[in-house]
């Protein structure tokens, strides 16, 4: 009886391994939905489970896993419960005398079909959801997200509509030197908008190194990968907003990208969508137009927090990327300084190549206030039609 109840009990805990291995598995396919919801309070998102989300898939990926959790939960019970009153009931200090005996063909059927049972029972509502999970046929909506070091660009296909969402918690509050805000690390200044009540598809890439698209949410984490393009859908039910962070380890600022979600009312949607169209028809007429050195300035200065801060340092001193104050790049040539604002740097992975992130208006602006801020005092006045000229001419 004591051989029996070891082997039984090994068994047990084979099949135990392997029942825990299916969600593991399963949470690597859906791509790790879980951990903190953008919605919750503090005490919640610092919770032991996971949350339930807002969409149908999210609460289907929670039921599933709480289903396998309490499998495996009490195929625990059983197997220990075995293990310990093996230990006790046939000891050898009670008297406890072994079985002559080496095998029992029952035993051996009983413990090698209940297990495969078990898992090919658990493999039903696992694979139903895989398939509702990577089903992405059939969208209404179809938005591009490509991942950049550090921030995301998001394209409405067939809208014309493409524009940059950045980090816009303040370096003041980043280095300890201001009260940290309600949404810490968690808000942008454009956030990726979308209608309630409609299938909305994503297809999501990278320009430059591995990033992952994570909303918690929404039951959505892809990789995003250079000259790849990974799918994902969703369906929200009710607006609100939600957000979530690059999870793929991707460079000096991986944690300073996060991802904001607006859903909201088809109406209010639609009137968005409209006022982003307008907003691109007014910047390919500004293109052709003379601002004034104040003008440049001031659009410069933001386009600066949003782009350079993090590597040159809010005074232009430097950090991970060279100081700006006074040196070649900033008092040297004007059109060297545009190529390293255009092209980047070869052989340098963290200056972007900003010529395909910002558009003219932008780089000729950001020029303009770099070569005029922290005393460097050029002089310089930049239009977008130099930035214009000099792309057609390079």
């Amino acid at each position: 009886m004591r051989l029996i109840g070891k082997q039984l009990a090994s068994k047990l805990l084979w099949v135990l391994g392997q029942v825990l291995l299916l969600p593991t598995l399963l949470m690597t396919s859906v791509q790790a939905f879980g951990a903190s919801d953008a919605v919750v309070d503090e005490a919640q998102r610092w919770g032991l489970n996971m949350t339930e989300g807002v969409t149908a898939v999210s609460h289907e990926i929670y039921d599933l896993h709480m289903l396998i959790f309490w499998i495996c939960v009490w195929i625990g019970v059983v197997v220990f419960g075995v293990m310990f009153y093996s230990m006790m009931m046939h000891r050898k200090s009670s008297g406890a005398v072994p079985a002559k005996f080496h095998e029992s063909t029952a035993v051996e059927l009983a413990w090698t079909l209940i297990p495969a049972l078990i898992l090919v029972l658990m493999a039903i509502p696992a694979t139903s959801s895989l398939i509702k999970i990577y089903d992405s046929s059939e969208a209404e909506i179809n938005i591009k997200i490509v991942g950049y070091q550090w921030k995301w660009q998001y394209e409405y296909l067939g809208e014309d509509v493409s524009f940059f969402s950045n980090l816009t918690t303040s370096q003041d509050e980043i280095y300890g030197l201001a009260p940290k805000g309600e949404h810490y690390l968690l808000e942008v200044d454009e956030p990726l908008v979308i209608p309630i009540n409609k299938k909305v598809r994503f297809l999501i890439t990278a320009n430059d190194v591995l990033h992952a698209w994570w909303v918690p949410a929404l039951a959505v984490k892809r990789d995003a990968i250079p000259g790849f393009v990974n799918d994902a859908w969703t369906i929200i039910d009710e607006p609100g907003i939600y957000r979530g962070q690059c999870a793929e380890l991707c460079g000096k600022s991986h944690g300073f990208m996060p991802i904001v979600v607006h859903a909201m009312e088809e109406a209010d949607y639609a009137n968005w969508l409209a006022g982003k169209k307008d907003e691109a028809e007014e910047l390919k007429a500004a293109m052709s137009q003379t601002f004034t050195m104040d003008e440049l300035y001031a659009r410069g200065e933001k386009v600066y927090q949003a782009n350079c801060v993090a590597c040159h340092g809010a005074n232009g001193g430097g950090g991970l990327g060279p100081s700006l104050v006074g040196t070649g790049i900033t008092t040297g040539p004007i059109n060297a300084h545009i190529n390293v604002m255009v092209n980047g740097v070869a052989g340098n992975a963290v200056m972007p190549v900003f010529g395909n992130q910002l558009n003219n208006i932008d780089l000729a602006s950001v020029i303009t206030f770099k070569r005029n801020a922290w005393g460097n005092n050029m002089g310089d006045q930049l239009q977008p039609v130099d930035i214009l000229t000099f792309k057609k001419n390079q």
